[in-house]
């Protein structure tokens, strides 16, 4: 039986004097639990699918295959699949072990392990992120299980209390569960991306706020 799909409906506190006199809204927005459908620009982050999953056994690998249609995305899904509509294509988004495959379409990526706890109920969500690089995220925030990134476009950098990695095109971004983190766009386009947070049923998918204030490492 396949997972129930439900569709649902954020502003990120940006650096600069120029950034704090314009409304959060207007720059990015969404707070990524806006639903795609509602996109009011084409700057911010929006809610694709989310999805009740169950207990689930690891190792998980998140699996993205592209598809020509929305049909030809659904004929393809598979237990833990969902079919999406999302930075103009047709994906399957599927949970998965690490040699899971789909029979047909356009492999994009595997990104694992996603690390989960035995015995635990989770939940799914999918998002897309257009991210300007002139944005500087300030408001940390942590995630109740892990997040993935894949960058289908520009560039982006990613600030924890232990490090900050940039990614680009082509990469994908693993957070577990735990740290706080917080994004800025950077290079000379927008950096796109989709991306998920496998986290506990239970517990809320985004905690924001707290003591931890990004120290700007990230390049301009």
């Amino acid at each position: 039986m396949m997972p129930s799909l439900v569709l649902l409906a954020v502003t990120v506190t940006l650096f600069g004097d120029a950034a704090a006199q314009t409304p959060e809204s207007s720059i990015y927005p969404g707070r990524c639990e806006t639903p795609v459908s509602q996109r009011v620009s084409d700057a911010g982050c929006y809610l694709v699918a989310e999805v009740q999953l169950g207990e689930m056994s690891g190792p998980v690998f998140w699996h993205l295959y592209t598809y020509p249609t929305v049909a030809a995305a659904e004929a393809e899904r598979s237990q833990n699949g969902t079919a999406v509509q999302s930075l103009g294509k047709f994906w399957v988004f599927t949970l998965a072990g690490q040699a899971w495959r789909a029979g047909r379409g356009d492999r994009v990526s595997s990104i694992g392990p996603l690390q989960i706890k035995p015995g635990t109920r989770y939940t799914v969500r999918y998002m897309e992120s257009i991210l300007p690089p002139t944005v500087r995220a300030v408001s940390a925030h942590t995630h109740s299980g892990p997040e993935a990134f894949y960058i289908v476009s520009g560039a982006q950098c990613l600030e924890t209390p232990d490090a900050t990695t940039v990614s680009r095109a082509g990469d994908s971004v693993i957070m577990q569960a735990g740290p706080p983190m917080a994004l800025s766009g950077v290079g000379t386009e927008n950096r796109s991306a989709v991306l998920l947070v496998l986290h506990e049923s239970t517990q809320p998918w985004v905690t924001r706020g707290g003591t931890w204030k990004p120290p700007g490492r990230c390049p301009r």
